[in-house]
């Protein structure tokens, strides 16, 4: 495909709330020998918040990175609106799809409000070119980073750096958000207030991806659970229905109970530890 000029770039769609959007088929991706994503289907809706969940080296950060084709498959296919993603060009891409990676660099002395304001890039020369400056203030607010807007993007904490990235990610305003562990660095209050956004945004018609380690973040707030295990999908669904601690226990190799949250009723996963008698703990 050529590419197109900034006024020729196809604009997406408007899509239905349920209508499938990003679809993985059949997909294999392998490091040398080894198979790190064996046989993957998955398909992604608008509306909808679809966590990733899994022990470490499950497969979660490669599937993220086979659906925005930085990682080679070996085989099956990755669609976006219909097409591979191969058909569209990188600015019909960054209207489609946004992408928030779990390593954040950003090698000059950006502001905060600059980095937010690249989020805006795949929309010059557009009509939508009009609201970049709205769009830019309300992602900035809604993460609670326009306190700092004008520091330097170095210059912050992780976890600041996190919400900054995440405001570029709200501001490109594209129907397909992927984040990767969005809330490794933050405190309980800012995880929370992030999946409160991803949520909202999802009930805008969009479809969102998370990976979460925090299973609680991700029964609270998902629509969906996929849950990987050793490069395959072993369970995919409500989150009821995948978190069981049988499942849990066998896939994270650790016995866990479940409960249930008492004013929500969504699945709450609890360590089965040791009990400890008073002189223990008062030994410790």
């Amino acid at each position: 495909m050529t590419m197109l000029g900034i006024n020729h770039a196809r604009r997406p769609e408007p899509v239905a709330m349920g209508d499938v959007v990003l679809s993985v088929r059949d997909v294999v991706v392998a490091f040398d020998d080894n198979r790190v994503l064996d046989g993957i289907n998955l398909d992604i809706r608008a509306g909808e918040v679809l966590a990733l969940v899994g022990p470490n080296g499950a497969g979660k950060s490669t599937l993220i990175n086979t659906i925005t084709a930085d990682v080679e498959v070996l085989s099956g296919e990755v669609t976006l609106d219909g097409y591979p993603t191969h058909a569209w060009t990188n600015r019909e891409l960054a209207m489609r799809r946004a992408v928030l990676l779990q390593q954040i660099d950003i090698a000059f002395s950006f502001t905060v409000s600059e980095v937010v304001d690249m989020g805006r890039a795949p929309w010059q020369g557009t009509p939508q070119a009009k609201a970049d400056e709205l769009i830019t203030a309300g992602a900035l607010e809604r993460t609670d980073t326009q306190r700092f807007a004008e520091r330097q993007y170095p210059s912050l904490s992780g976890g600041e750096r996190a919400r900054a990235a995440l405001a570029r990610v709200l501001a490109q305003t594209s129907s397909v958000m992927l984040l990767d562990e969005p809330t490794a660095a933050m405190d309980i209050k800012h995880q929370e207030h992030v999946l409160e956004l991803v949520r909202s945004y999802a009930a805008t018609g969009c479809a969102v991806v998370v990976i979460v380690h925090n299973l609680d973040l991700a029964a609270a707030y998902a629509d969906r659970i996929a849950l990987l295990s050793d490069g395959r999908i072993v369970a995919d669904g409500p989150p009821a229905e995948v978190l069981t601690a049988e499942r849990v226990s066998e896939v994270y190799d650790y016995p866990v109970h479940i409960l249930n949250d008492p004013r929500t009723g969504a699945p709450i996963v609890v360590p089965a530890r040791q009990v400890r008698t008073p002189s223990e703990r008062s030994r410790a």
